[in-house]
């Protein structure tokens, strides 16, 4: 890649209009927003989060919307808050935003204090879940108008905006106005505006909410590849589990104003630290428990409602009486017959099927074992025969590998 002298750095910066940047470490732009003319947003100084929230508190009153709520966000990352009505989420992205202030804590963008910054200094833009577009003007002009408020000159406006309107794909849609506009172009029109001002970082206040459910999966894909071109951070606020697992780098999960456990979709899914976030990430069959013989460090027992269970991994800590254990449905293991009377079978329990409700790819169950209900996940696949019915006995295993320990 060529590289550029002082001289040519310098042409480069006396050129830029108010508000614009040149990347100086190669003087091009090298990533694919820049064939259409945006410019990447300046680096991150290497190991400094783009954002990061220290000990953020934030009361209303009585209520404590936010507490002590430290957070480090990688620049680049695409990263969900995800959370019930009224846990927080919105009163964070509000004070990363700059809208609103914390009562206590700390607020870095960039590794720059941020806290007590005006919303206009801040190095972010907000895409709302309303959209906020102004009626009386057209696509082109409501995509343009921050840069218009910024008074950056005619040709970098024109410039600017026809790149973020290819990025988003409205460009067919610049002289309508947003009351001609489905729900999907509207948001891209929100997503245009926000990218048009070159953020470092991108807030997205449910934006894909108000769209059919169709509409909203395909979007998704859409954002997410949106981002991954820019390269730039999103954080995102969504109580819409779906829609974080399937968008995230990594989630943080708020209950009450607290930070409940963060990290990539799967681990949350698949490890999760507590009662709450098994039961809010997907549905979980929860069972209580108590630790019993311990002949090998990885591999215990515990006594349940369903019987002795065997378990693998590190046992829990000897001061716990009482354990609370979790398993997904579609771990559970689903078979016709007896398999307990085969040879190698042990761990089947007999069951029974109340409820059975197909879904197409899958089937899902409700199974009392043992006076304990049991939901089940099975797909369909091609040939495997009809669903089991309700009435049928049944058996099940709780697989040792797939079964986690609460830590409440």
């Amino acid at each position: 890649m060529p590289s550029v002298d002082r001289q040519g750095r310098g042409r480069a910066a006396a050129a830029l209009p108010p508000g614009g940047r040149v990347c100086y470490d190669t003087g091009v732009a090298t990533r694919p927003e820049a064939a259409v003319g945006l410019v990447p947003p300046p680096a991150t100084p290497s190991g400094v989060a783009a954002v990061e929230c220290l000990a953020v508190s934030r009361r209303f009153g009585p209520v404590t919307a936010l507490d002590a709520v430290s957070l480090q966000v990688p620049r680049g990352e695409f990263f969900s808050l995800l959370g019930p009505s009224g846990c927080g989420k919105t009163t964070l992205l509000r004070l990363l935003a700059g809208l609103d202030r914390p009562d206590s804590g700390e607020i870095r963008l960039g590794g720059r204090p941020a806290t007590d910054l005006p919303p206009h200094r801040r190095p972010v833009n907000t895409v709302f879940q309303s959209y906020a577009l102004f009626p009386h003007l057209t696509v082109r002009e409501n995509v343009a108008f921050g840069l218009r408020m910024k008074r950056v000159p005619r040709a970098e406006v024109e410039r600017r905006v026809a790149a973020a309107m290819a990025l988003t794909r409205i460009e067919d849609l610049a002289e309508r106005r947003p009351a001609r506009l489905s729900g999907g172009q509207q948001q891209r029109v929100a997503l245009a505006r926000a990218l048009v001002n070159e953020p470092e970082v991108l807030l997205l206040d449910e934006p894909l909410a108000a769209l059919d459910a169709d509409l909203r999966r395909r979007l998704q894909t859409e954002l997410k590849a949106l981002q991954r071109r820019l390269g730039i951070t999103f954080i995102h606020v969504t109580h819409d589990q779906e829609e974080a697992l399937a968008l995230s780098d990594r989630i943080g999960l708020l209950r009450a104003g607290r930070l409940e456990q963060v990290g990539p979709p799967r681990a949350l899914y698949e490890h999760p630290r507590t009662r709450f976030v098994a039961e809010f990430l997907g549905a979980c069959n929860l069972l209580p428990a108590r630790p019993i013989a311990r002949p090998e460090a990885d591999r215990w027992r515990v006594e349940t409602e369903l019987g002795l269970l065997e378990l693998v991994g590190p046992p829990p800590p000897t001061d716990r009486e009482t354990l609370t254990l979790a398993i997904r449905p579609e771990h559970v293991e689903l078979a016709r017959g007896n398999p307990a009377a085969e040879t190698d079978a042990a761990g089947w329990l007999t069951g029974r099927v109340l409820e059975s409700v197909f879904t197409g790819a899958e089937t899902r169950y409700l199974i009392e074992v043992r006076g304990h209900r049991l939901r089940v996940q099975a797909p369909n696949p091609a040939g495997n025969g009809p669903p089991r019915a309700p009435g049928e006995t049944v058996s099940v295993r709780l697989p040792p590998e797939a079964v986690r320990v609460l830590e409440d």
